[in-house]
């Protein structure tokens, strides 16, 4: 209780305030563009915690941690749904999975060491490349027919498991446009990317959590890099406004939308960037 009286119940509310808005912005994204609440959650959180003044040596990784661990229930409720729907393909996600996995320990162990900075330089570059790839991507085109063989199958899951985790989203960011540039059909992409997204971030947390015990200037009820309080009330929110955001899809112009918000995650990624410089 003592993180707590280091702070004014005014400092405590807004916290408390930004992180509930934080969930309904990501949410609301996240059901109008069908991205990953991560690659919205994350840059919003930095932020935020920049603007509360905490230590900017924690900003990163405490983004990050709380990320991963707000986007465990979305991906499980999202896993089930497509299984349902039958829009997960075994062979695809045997294929995938492997590489993932490696992706995912090496990414664990990187964030251990890894600075706050060059958190923010992965992030920055790999969001400024997913904003240009929504921006410009003509319909129909595509890297290749299908997946590789085994070695670049296993690159490419490790790929999408090692900056998923340093970057502090699911596996739908990356996993749904590399598979859909691989002309796999959009809904089974799209399925495999909420399982990966599952196999990411339980792990993800837990490893976030480990890396940031006994870790000095964290806020008030942070277990390691997460910090609870955010998970509580991101969460629910997240929840209530993907809704909204899937009504709103309808009546607005999707790809008018999508461009803007490339041009949110770009402007964003550029600052994260010329923050470092």
């Amino acid at each position: 209780m003592d993180l707590l009286t280091q702070h004014s119940p005014l400092w405590l509310l807004g916290l408390a305030l930004s992180l509930l808005a934080t969930g309904l912005v990501a949410g609301v994204l996240a059901g109008l563009l069908g991205v990953g609440g991560g690659i919205v959650i994350v840059p919003v959180l930095f932020h935020l915690f920049t603007l509360l003044d905490i230590d900017p040596a924690v900003r990163m990784h405490l983004a990050v941690g709380t990320s991963l661990a707000s986007i465990i229930p979305t991906s499980l409720m999202s896993t089930q749904a497509h299984r349902r729907r039958g829009s997960l393909d075994p062979q695809l996600i045997r294929r995938l999975l492997p590489g993932v996995i490696v992706g995912i320990v090496i990414g664990a162990v990187m964030s251990r060491y890894l600075r706050g900075p060059a958190l923010s330089a992965v992030f920055g570059v790999v969001a400024l490349l997913v904003a240009v790839q929504m921006a410009f991507k003509r319909e129909g085109s595509a890297w290749a027919d299908g997946l590789p063989g085994p070695r670049g199958t296993a690159t490419i899951g490790g790929i999408i498991g090692c900056l998923s985790i340093l970057m502090g989203i699911g596996g739908g960011t990356l996993g749904v446009p590399t598979l859909a540039n691989l002309r796999v059909p959009m809904h089974t992409a799209v399925g495999t990317g909420a399982l990966l997204g599952t196999v990411i971030s339980i792990p993800g947390a837990l490893a976030l959590i480990v890396n940031g015990l006994d870790v000095q200037g964290l806020p008030p009820l942070s277990l390691g890099y997460v910090n609870l309080l955010g998970v509580a009330l991101i969460v629910p929110a997240t929840m209530v406004s993907t809704r909204w955001g899937a009504a709103l899809a309808h009546s607005i112009n999707a790809k008018r939308l999508r461009q803007v918000f490339a041009a949110f995650l770009g402007l964003t990624a550029a600052r994260m960037l010329a923050g470092l410089l």
